[in-house]
């Protein structure tokens, strides 16, 4: 028939519904109540069973329909999330007590949102910002939809790893605590170090390139600090310069110089023969030609560095305030709470971090796109 278009996600969440609607009860309390003929709708999922599978098989159903691919991305949208919502929804007060079909209509609704991220994928997403925007978002809300789920049907316990509602309630309710980490660990030592640890390794790259004594002297040696780890560096900085944020700066100033020191050397030396010989016919010295063309050409490889140190640096700072702080910052936080068993405190931490870590790298690379808009990479998407 032409005017079917099943996919295997949508066959496959059928399939799925089918079994659980077999099996019966989703919970333990319902396969109870459904055994005693005077339990009233109370217990999780009494009403709400038949509703779940039926806005998955509409869903389902509706997708395998030739449609446009907007019109079938937003009805598996809507049927994939309305249903994964109920399920939360139901499961809350009775964690622990899930059995397979609500398992397997969680997966259900899982496929489903597979497809409608495939199918929005496949509109050119690299023409549209919204889009750009909408599939990783989906796919993120999604892994934190499944691990909502999972944690709470299959009852992990708190202390092991709490649900994403839980961070999220504590993040809003120690925003201030939070706030003072944030300004100890990322607006002090993480941005201190970062430029300083950024500008030291252009610097030197530029002086590497200039005299090939230093070039072949400190490449061998920087791949040999590099290779250092961050717990045997971090506590000698704590003795040079103290527990406050100047030894966090210091070790993020030591992560991000030789990084940034090898990819400058490495883009410097990118430019072609040709045009660095067009340039010696127009009798150019070193320093028109470094800055009219073999800096334009290594700014590919330099700003990999600034984004591979954008994460660098974080990580460093945090490692770092592990080996003596004053009682603030991220890293003090984590290796705290941890000890009082304030797990959702320091999952709390973490996202910030996350949060913060995807800002920075995100305002790297967009500055990336504005330098290098003329680079092939750019050009293409």
């Amino acid at each position: 028939m032409t005017w079917l278009k099943p996919s295997w996600q949508a066959v496959l969440a059928i399939a799925l519904c089918l079994i659980a609607f077999a099996l019966g009860a989703m919970t333990k309390p319902e396969a109870a109540a459904l055994a005693d003929p005077t339990a009233t709708l109370a217990y999780p999922y009494m009403g709400a069973k038949g509703l779940i599978i039926g806005l998955l098989l509409i869903a389902a159903l509706v997708s395998m329909v030739k449609l446009t691919p907007i019109v079938e991305a937003i009805v598996l949208f809507v049927g994939a999330h309305a249903a994964a919502w109920l399920l939360i929804k139901g499961i809350a007060g009775f964690e622990g007590t899930a059995l397979a079909p609500y398992f397997l209509l969680l997966a259900a609704a899982w496929l489903l949102a597979w497809r409608c991220v495939a199918l929005l994928s496949s509109l050119r997403p690299s023409q549209s910002v919204a889009l750009r925007l909408i599939i990783p978002a989906i796919f993120g809300a999604w892994i934190l939809i499944i691990w909502e789920a999972m944690t709470r049907g299959a009852g992990i316990p708190f202390i092991l790893l709490p649900p994403p509602s839980a961070i999220g309630a504590r993040i809003a309710n120690s925003l201030p605590i939070l706030g003072s980490d944030v300004r100890q660990t990322i607006f002090k030592a993480v941005l201190i170090g970062y430029v300083a640890g950024n500008l030291a390794g252009f610097a030197v790259a530029i002086l590497a390139d200039r005299v090939p004594f230093l070039r072949r002297g400190l490449l061998p040696i920087g791949n040999m600090v590099s290779a250092l780890p961050i717990i045997g560096v971090a506590p000698i900085m704590v003795m040079w310069f103290g527990f406050d944020w100047p030894s966090k700066a210091a070790v993020v100033i030591i992560m991000t110089f030789f990084p940034m020191l090898v990819n400058t050397v490495a883009g410097l030396a990118a430019s072609g023969h040709m045009e660095r010989d067009l340039m010696r016919t127009y009798a150019s010295g070193y320093w028109p030609t470094l800055l009219k063309l073999r800096l334009p050409a290594a700014m590919p490889f330099i700003f990999n560095a600034l984004k591979i140190n954008s994460t660098l640096a974080l990580i460093g700072a945090i490692v770092a305030e592990f080996f003596g702080t004053p009682v603030v910052g991220m890293g003090f936080r984590i290796s705290t709470e941890v000890g009082r068993m304030n797990i959702d405190m320091v999952w709390a931490e973490i996202a910030v971090a996350a949060l913060a870590g995807s800002v920075f790298y995100g305002v790297v690379a967009l500055i990336e796109r504005a330098v290098t808009f003329w680079h092939p990479s750019v050009r293409g998407g």
